[in-house]
């Protein structure tokens, strides 16, 4: 039978919550609490004021168990009398601190006196639910979201709350669940609702609205990150260590043993009569709330594509750094993510590319497919006007890369590039130095060789990163074409992932056959210029 009550009709209680609702404000939670722990999953509820609400709360258990007539507070607290019997005297120290104008009944300087010697922080909640849920908190959210200066269409809210919660609201469900028990009824631990959906009902409509009415979702690119921590975890939490040790193991990232997913792990491990054995029963009073830590936005990464050539030989794709010190003033990578993250406004990157280049080594033709993950990017949506004049930024930035196809792609879509670095070709012209005089005869039995393939152990000169193996690799066609006695240009197109300058100085023997076993003599490579990386992405855009 559903309370009919003129305020609390606006709560979906019902008369067997009353015992719960009596013994939760006694112990020291919370209004909002209350409702967890009665399972009240109309959000509504949990956005109303937190005195409106116990306030209907105390009206509720002031309804008498025998039918009669709802009595007012004050005469609800005249006597003790008044009281169910077998239950114990209702103590307003140990509920929510009166607000002034609240109807008190009884001494009310003695309650005043003991609420200010007693904590009112909810020993479920920590605060969370109470002062740290509301419209003031929501300025702070949104103030920060203000500054972050993020362009975004929705928003997701996240929360990060300390440990000692998993503690504390399994105390409380004990001690709930003895007193359903003696009054037959059950209360599943899921069914509770967690602190943390609470929070989210009561703030996300609040956080939308100091933002202008954005959309405040369930999932977003864009999440704003509310943490809260307290003095007391380790205290709440130490009793743990010590009943389930094997949960509880030091990390190098982590500056506490104590994690959510430990003591949540832990509590599923240990019995109830070990738990009641080492923790309060309900929960002790805290001596402070839960501290409010900075907001942090975060927008998910967003990734661009395009292809880029390299005309300088003497430029590496990436930073090069030997021994901590750096050789070249520049790179590939840097000089295409220096435009792109000015316009894009993201905190970093990661670049990537189909293979790579030597830094004396050309990249022509259609250039090489490259994309790049922006981390946390201020700004998402760019026009195709805008892309084309980021382009446009980057090629003039320097006459040692140019940029095309540059676009925005899907994270599922950077797996097509990656596909090219070992199942596809890629054509190359090398110049290639004789040991001994050649005349173009020499050199023409090579045009007819196909699909030669090679075994090629790992080179020296990269055995420093990758590991020890023999890697067979097929050369598909070669073209010579003579210049002088000892140059002539070789043309190979060949199956991605072949070192070229082994195959022709054959790397004191690593890379078998090699071009100095073909001619017998020994060669050297002078020059090399990738000419085409045949992957078929990303997607060509007309000039």
């Amino acid at each position: 039978m559903t309370y009919s009550g003129t305020r609390a009709a606006m709560l979906p209680l019902k008369d067997g919550d009353k015992p719960v609702v009596r013994k939760l404000l006694s112990s020291g939670c919370c209004a909002r609490c209350v409702l967890r722990f009665c399972c009240i999953s109309v959000q509504a509820a949990y956005r109303k004021p937190p005195q409106e609400t116990l306030e209907e709360l105390r009206a509720f258990i002031g309804n008498t168990e025998n039918g009669k007539s709802q009595q007012s507070a004050s005469d609800s607290h005249d006597a003790a009398g008044s009281e169910p019997p077998g239950e114990p005297p209702m103590k307003r120290a140990k509920l929510e601190p009166v607000e002034p104008g609240a109807a008190v009944g009884g001494d009310a300087s003695a309650v005043v006196k003991v609420e200010e010697e007693e904590s009112s922080v909810c020993v479920a909640c920590l605060g969370i639910l109470q002062e740290l849920s509301g419209p003031t908190q929501a300025v702070k959210i949104a103030e920060r979201v203000k500054e972050g200066e993020y362009e975004f269409d929705t928003l997701v809210l996240s929360v990060s709350l300390p440990a000692q919660l998993c503690v504390r609201e399994h105390s409380c469900w004990l001690h709930v669940k003895k007193e359903l028990r003696e009054k037959s009824a059950a209360l599943a631990k899921d069914d509770v609702i967690p602190v943390k959906e609470a929070f989210k009902w009561i703030m996300q409509g609040l956080v939308a609205k100091e933002l202008g009415g954005v959309a405040v979702v369930i999932r977003s690119l864009f999440e704003v990150s509310v943490e809260f921590t307290h003095p007391e975890t380790e205290a709440d939490c130490h009793f743990l260590a010590s009943t389930c040790a094997s949960c509880f193991k030091p990390t190098k990232n982590k500056q506490s043993v104590f994690t959510r997913m430990a003591v949540v792990k832990a509590l599923e491990k240990i019995s109830d009569a070990v738990f009641l054995k080492h923790y309060a029963f309900p929960p002790p009073r805290p001596s402070s709330s839960c501290v409010p830590q900075d907001v942090k936005c975060l927008h998910t990464s967003i990734f661009i594509a395009g292809r880029y050539n390299k005309f300088c030989r003497s430029l590496p794709q990436t930073p090069w750094v030997i021994d901590g010190e750096r050789r070249m003033e520049s790179s590939v990578e840097e000089l295409i993510a220096a435009p792109v993250l000015l316009s894009f406004r993201a905190a970093g990157f990661n670049f990537s590319s189909s293979g790579r280049e030597d830094v004396d080594v050309r990249t022509l033709g259609n250039g090489r497919p490259f994309a790049m993950e922006l981390l946390n990017p201020h700004r998402s949506k760019l026009s195709r006007e805008e892309m084309k004049h980021l382009q446009e930024t980057i090629n003039k930035s320097s006459d040692k890369i140019r940029v095309r196809d540059l676009q925005i792609v899907s994270r599922e879509a950077m797996g097509r590039m990656k596909e090219g670095e070992e199942a596809k070709t890629k054509s190359y012209t090398a110049l290639v130095w004789t040991q001994k005089a050649i005349q173009s005869q020499d050199i023409a039995f090579i045009d007819g060789i196909k699909d030669l393939t090679l075994d090629q152990k790992t080179p020296l000169r990269v055995l420093h990163r990758r590991p020890l193996a023999v890697r067979q690799r097929v050369v598909h066609r070669m073209i010579t074409r003579y210049l002088d006695p000892h140059h002539f240009h070789l043309e190979l197109k060949t199956q991605a992932g072949t070192y070229i300058k082994e195959f022709v100085h054959g790397d004191f023997g690593r890379t078998k056959p090699n071009m100095s076993v073909l001619l017998k003599m020994d060669t050297d490579i002078l020059e090399l210029d990738v000419e085409s990386v045949d992957v078929d992405w990303p997607p060509s855009i007309p000039e």
